[in-house]
């Protein structure tokens, strides 16, 4: 298989078990999978949310305050990771949009590509670095600025349904859609700005469990788990 650059999107739930936010259990068994990835000659970067910390929005703190306090989170979580990945021997870097240079680098794409072809994990923290866009339109800017061959979005549930499988047993899961499809249906796995940005770069999106051991090595096998989302109707297939 040649080299491909892929960008995972790890939510603040892959961070945390219910006991604490920031989960060691959590951090250790996300190393393993991610060092099954980079064995496989594969050039990974990583967008971090933040749900694990902050939820956003009150009463009481206004949209944009609330937001920046999600950037900020966002490198708290990038920070644990890479701490993580360090501890095991995987050369790992956090890039930051937000301007906390006495804590992380600050971001540019040449600073990130540059450290993707030396063979470092690269982890996005700060969002976009403005309010209003969720990390999910980070994931899909960051891809497209590093010219990234596919976006993981890596969730609790095994793909993408026309409704939530938890909660209506008639759910449909769809195996392949096409932005448009996720759009015009109101799919709620990533919100729509993500999906044009992607849509209008060409990048497709495959969603899968990644809480089930292993699959994020099926996925960059070729194996077909999860959701792909794409321009066009046909899958999208890893060479």
């Amino acid at each position: 298989m040649r080299s491909k650059r892929v960008l995972l999107k790890l939510s603040g739930e892959s961070f945390c078990d219910g006991s604490s936010s920031i989960s060691q259990k959590c951090l250790l068994r996300t190393v393993e999978e991610i060092k099954h990835a980079i064995s496989r000659g594969v050039e990974l970067s990583i967008v971090v949310g933040a749900g694990n910390i902050w939820r956003g929005v009150g009463k009481f703190i206004e949209r944009v305050t609330a937001d920046k306090m999600g950037m900020l989170a966002t490198v708290m979580n990038a920070l644990a990771l890479n701490e993580a990945l360090l501890k095991a021997k995987i050369k790992a870097i956090v890039l930051c949009a937000s301007g906390v240079s006495s804590f992380v680098e600050d971001f540019s794409v040449e600073k990130a590509i540059n450290y993707i072809e030396l063979g470092y994990v690269v982890i996005f923290a700060g969002g976009t670095g403005n309010p209003y866009f969720t990390t999910d339109t980070t994931a899909a800017l960051r891809a497209a600025e590093i010219k990234t061959d596919v976006l993981l979005k890596a969730t609790q549930v095994d793909g993408v349904y026309s409704a939530d499988p938890k909660k209506d047993k008639g759910a449909i899961k769809y195996d392949f859609l096409t932005f448009k499809e996720a759009i015009n249906k109101q799919l709620k796995v990533m919100d729509s700005q993500a999906f044009s940005l992607c849509e209008q770069t060409n990048i497709s999106i495959i969603v899968f469990d990644f809480y089930k051991d292993g699959n994020l090595k099926k996925v960059l096998c070729g194996e077909k788990i999860g959701t792909s989302i794409s321009k066009n109707s046909n899958e999208y297939k890893l060479p």
